[in-house]
């Protein structure tokens, strides 16, 4: 039976990719660090929406613990304290309805800032400000989504953003 000359190649450039450096079974988390407090993220001066900040923090504790090894933990007894700010909501225009000129898509865009302490050292692992994650909602039927539906897409993608944040430096 012959084996075609693709698999060769193919076998051939796994292995080069690999005694070359470029696979590593090295964690993306740091291995000293187990639990982290989060706290509730606070609102920028201009942000007026209520209750953002509080569904924000619920995204971020649910995507590291999936994500990550870190586990939630009481400031009192974490390893690390996780801060943040929803500095600014932002909405834009991007389609109206040709015949009413009621907007149609709206996009919505969150900028957030984070400062990730180590509590038994006092020194910052990671300081980042203007995190910027957006999407976009239908707010007229047939969709008919509000503010508050179209704002859970943007929040999950800040959240994935802030904990991709906590991934060790290369």
């Amino acid at each position: 039976m012959k084996t075609p000359k693709n698999l060769f190649l193919l076998l051939a450039m796994v292995s080069a990719s690999m005694s070359a450096g470029c696979y590593s079974t090295q964690t993306l988390y740091r291995p000293n660090i187990k639990t982290v407090a989060v706290q509730i993220f606070a609102r920028g001066e201009n942000v007026y929406r209520r209750d953002l900040e509080i569904a924000l923090t619920e995204a971020v504790i649910k995507r590291m613990q999936l994500d990550t090894p870190y586990r939630q933990s009481s400031k009192e007894r974490a390893d690390t304290l996780l801060t943040g700010s929803l500095d600014l909501i932002s909405q834009r225009v991007l389609s109206f309805n040709p015949d009413t000129s009621v907007p149609r898509e709206l996009e919505m865009t969150f900028s957030v800032s984070i400062t990730w302490t180590d509590l038994r050292t006092g020194e910052q692992i990671v300081k980042k400000s203007n995190i910027r994650a957006s999407g976009t909602y239908i707010p007229h039927a047939p969709i008919g989504e509000d503010f508050f539906q179209g704002s859970q897409d943007v929040i999950d993608r800040a959240a994935k953003f802030i904990v991709e944040k906590m991934e060790a430096d290369w």
